[in-house]
C-alpha cells in the first residue's frame, strides 16, 4: 500500500466573471481527494448562498478577533468586504494527505506564498474583456457600476498573472476544466510527492539484495 504523503495545495484566482467557481465546481466533481476551502467573509449573503457552503458569512467584529489571533492563512479586503482563509482547516486537510483549493485574489495569494511557498498557483484568464463584461452582466448580480468598477478591477487583477505557475483560459469551459484536472495529476505525479507515497516500493526497487538479484544471479550462473 502507498504511504501517505502530505496534500497539495492549489491557489487559484481570476477577475470577478471569469468563471473559476463554475470551474471549481466541476473539477471537484471530477477529481477524488481535493476539497476547496471555505472562506470566512463579512460581504452579504446573496440569494441561494448557503453558510458553511458557500462561505461562513461572519460579522466584522467576529472577522478581526480572528485576525488578532492570527487564525487566517490569508485575509484581504475586495470592495470594501473582508475575505480570510482559516490557517487550521487548511494545515489539518494537508497533512491528512488531501488536496485543498484555495479560491482568493492576488492579493491572498501573496501572503500563502508567504507563507506556504510550495503552494501551487493557477490564474484563470477571460478570452476577452467583451465576453468578460457579458458574463458579469448575463449574472445579474450587480448593476452597471458596479459592473464598471469590477471592469476596472479585473486588469489589476489580471497584471499579476505573472506571479502565477500556470494559466488557463475559460473560453471553451470544457476544456478550462480539463486544464485544471491535468494540473491536478500532474502535480500529484510529482517527485516530491511520489518519493514519499511510493518510499517502500522505491527503497525494494534499488535493494541489491532484492529477489531480483538473486534471480539474475542464478540465471548467470545456468549460461554456458
Amino acid at each position: 500500500m502507498p504511504d501517505a504523503a502530505p496534500g497539495r495545495l492549489f491557489v487559484l484566482s481570476a477577475p470577478s466573471g471569469a468563471g473559476k467557481t463554475s470551474l471549481v465546481r466541476a473539477l471537484l466533481e471530477r477529481m477524488p481527494r481535493i476539497e476547496v476551502s471555505v472562506s470566512h467573509t463579512t460581504r452579504p449573503r446573496r440569494p441561494r448562498e448557503e453558510d458553511g457552503i458557500n462561505y461562513h458569512f461572519t460579522t466584522l467584529e467576529a472577522f478581526e478577533r480572528m485576525q488578532r489571533e492570527n487564525a487566517f492563512l490569508e485575509h484581504a479586503e475586495v470592495f470594501g468586504n473582508r475575505y480570510g482563509t482559516s490557517r487550521a482547516w487548511v494545515e489539518q486537510r494537508l497533512d491528512e494527505g488531501g488536496d485543498v483549493i484555495l479560491e482568493i485574489d492576488w492579493q491572498g495569494a501573496e501572503q500563502v506564498r508567504s507563507r506556504m511557498p510550495e503552494a501551487i498557483g493557477i490564474f484563470i484568464l477571460p478570452p476577452s474583456m467583451e465576453i468578460l463584461a457579458r458574463r458579469l452582466e448575463d449574472r445579474g448580480q450587480d448593476d452597471q457600476d458596479v459592473i464598471r468598477r469590477r471592469l476596472g478591477e479585473a486588469r489589476l487583477e489580471m497584471s499579476h498573472h505573472d506571479r502565477y505557475d500556470y494559466l488557463v483560459i475559460n473560453d471553451d469551459f470544457d476544456e478550462a476544466v480539463a486544464d485544471l484536472c491535468a494540473i491536478v495529476r500532474a502535480e500529484r505525479l510529482h517527485r516530491r510527492a511520489q518519493s514519499v507515497r511510493h518510499a517502500r516500493l522505491i527503497t525494494a526497487l534499488l535493494d541489491p539484495s532484492g529477489p531480483a538479484s538473486a534471480a539474475g544471479q542464478q540465471d548467470d550462473g545456468q549460461v554456458n
